[in-house]
């Protein structure tokens, strides 16, 4: 705890200091910030905290110039978490509680209020105070004039947020969740969500230009990223050091069809097979056959060309497939062949909550031979996988809380590892450690042996770097996951495993009918590649397409989109 008078707020700036005016919104980097957590906009200036170093910043949207305010007391400011102001008065977070103190700075903070549980984020409306506290799962809502807890609202994410407000919605990000919430500011009631394009989100505020143009939300994120140290004393050494920025999220809310989409971007993706076989083959009318990229409600393909080798496309399933002619194909030929997409990828969260699957339409009656058996080694008939059904779901009959508990239960059971090949879902589940595609075939199994449809999907994601443009990027492993059908609406995806989350939960929601902008969606419910000689499927031990062909995928980010 910190006495009450230990902080002091001294603004450097006068009245000669410019008014900021926010013209065309970029990515702001406050010069010397190590990791930016609560963030505001006052009289067109942005202030930000920096909880390392203790700084109080004001800083320059148009060009980075940053001031620290706080210079002679800044050690009193480690710390702090959250940022807000109202009127002429600066609340702040720190520890277990809130203060604040006049932005002249001519007296020194009070304690507003004490938690049970470190403070994280504060906003402030007129009269009412709002404090984040991840520990107690709660936003506390707080009378400004008696400092007594008005309600509380459940916090909407799991991880530690931040918030502000905006007439009469309260504005969440949460860092777990890689997830801002739209939330009705009397109710807590979640109004819309969307994911942000990067990593650990850690604040938020709107600011509006000079033309009276709508405010633009911006996010502050911060985190550690690895890079390779040359130390003169010694090897090359791996190292983490501090990113921190902020960067304008941008939104849109289809509430007729249910989804929100945010910061898209303009990527060229390409997938190419270098020909070179391991041991002598002769393959007679060879048809090789590459799905392509779908179109999506977050997906749009702007262009699709052939490399290599021309190729004549088909349909398959409703998927778009690229099929390649070889009459004869031998072990001496050498060829490079593929495809190059330019697509438009958003992210997109899908906002259905519980009641939304009660009371549904029966599945359609094709959906039945197609995504309720095992048609992929799912080992659905083994005592194992059908037990798994039976526990994951318990007695409950609502299909999105029935796919949320097959969620956890696998996420429970299973730990994340790299395997050179896939095993059947009741190896893997009796193991206790899966790859991504044995995470996702357990995941398909216990969802149809429950009577819920549900496809694979994939196959890349983009490496998630936005801000590097026009250098390509390569992703170090292939991915899946999955889509699984609401009768009435249609398909919601959800990722396989928990990614880099903590195992044993509780897990994020993110990517729980959700999908981030880097990933690529093609071959739904249909073999990504697959061969054919005479007109009829190669087994794997006729022909390997790894023992034939090396891949190489390749994306580059081009420029960043704003959804209409």
């Amino acid at each position: 705890m910190i006495p009450d008078s230990s902080i002091s707020v001294v603004p450097q700036f006068s009245e000669k200091t410019p008014v900021l005016k926010l013209g065309k919104t970029r990515t702001i980097r406050p010069i010397a910030a190590a990791a930016l957590r609560g963030i505001t906009f006052h009289e067109n200036r942005l202030w930000a905290i920096d909880t390392i170093n203790g700084y109080l910043l004001q800083v320059d949207p148009l060009n980075d110039n940053t001031t620290v305010l706080n210079s002679s007391r800044w050690r009193d400011f480690v710390g702090v978490t959250g940022l807000a102001i109202e009127g002429d008065t600066l609340w702040f977070t720190r520890d277990d509680s809130v203060f604040f103190c006049p932005l002249s700075g001519e007296t020194d903070p009070k304690r507003f209020v004490s938690l049970a549980y470190p403070a994280n984020g504060i906003a402030v409306w007129k009269s009412t105070i709002y404090v984040t506290c991840e520990k107690a799962g709660y936003i506390l809502v707080f009378s400004r004039g008696t400092g007594q807890e008005i309600t509380r609202f459940y916090a909407p994410g799991i991880g530690v947020e931040n918030l502000t407000v905006r007439d009469e919605e309260l504005w969440v990000c949460d860092s777990a969740e890689q997830t801002v919430y739209c939330l009705d500011r009397a109710t807590g009631d979640v109004l819309f969500s969307v994911l942000t394009p990067f990593e650990n989100p850690t604040g938020l505020a709107f600011g509006s230009n000079s033309e009276g143009e709508d405010a633009t939300l911006y996010v502050a994120y911060a985190d550690r990223e690895p890079y390779i140290r040359d130390n003169p004393n010694a090897d090359l050494e791996l190292q983490y050091r501090d990113r921190t920025f902020i960067h304008p999220l941008y939104y849109h809310f289809n509430s007729r069809d249910r989804y929100a989409l945010s910061n898209g971007y303009l990527v060229e993706m390409s997938y190419v097979e270098e020909l070179s076989p391991l041991d002598p083959i002769e393959l007679k009318n060879l048809e090789w056959r590459m799905a392509l990229p779908a179109e999506t409600q977050r997906q749009k393909v702007r262009q699709i060309e052939p490399i290599g080798l021309p190729f004549r496309e088909e349909i398959q399933d409703g998927q778009r497939i690229a099929v390649f002619q070889f009459d004869e194909l031998n072990a001496n030929e050498r060829y490079v062949f593929g495809w190059k997409a330019l697509l438009e990828v958003w992210s997109i969260k899908y906002q259905f909550v519980p009641k939304d699957g009660e009371n549904l339409p029966p599945l359609p009656e094709n959906f039945r031979d197609r995504y309720l058996v095992d048609n992929d080694n799912l080992a659905m008939d083994t005592e194992t996988i059908r037990k798994a059904a039976k526990e994951s779901i318990g007695t409950e009959t609502n299909i999105l809380r029935q796919m949320y508990s097959i969620r956890n239960y696998v996420y429970d059971r299973l730990s994340y590892g790299i395997k050179p090949h896939i095993d059947p879902p009741d190896v893997a589940l009796n193991r206790g450690i899966g790859s991504c595609g044995e995470y996702l075939g357990v995941l398909l199994a216990l969802a149809r042996l429950n009577n819920i449809a549900c496809r694979t999907v994939g196959r890349y994601k983009c490496p998630p770097h936005p801000l590097k443009r026009n250098l390509p990027l390569e992703p170090d492993f292939n991915h899946v996951w999955m889509e699984f059908y609401l009768p009435g609406f249609g398909w919601l995806p959800m990722e396989s495993n928990p990614d880099d989350t903590n195992e044993g939960g509780p897990y994020p929601t993110r990517f729980f009918m959700g999908l981030a902008w880097y990933h690529a969606e093609m071959g739904k419910g249909v073999p990504f590649e697959r061969l054919l000689s005479q007109g009829l499927p190669l087994t794997k031990e006729q022909a390997s397409i790894g023992e034939l062909a090396i891949n190489h995928v390749r994306f580059t980010i081009l420029e960043e989109l704003q959804p209409e």
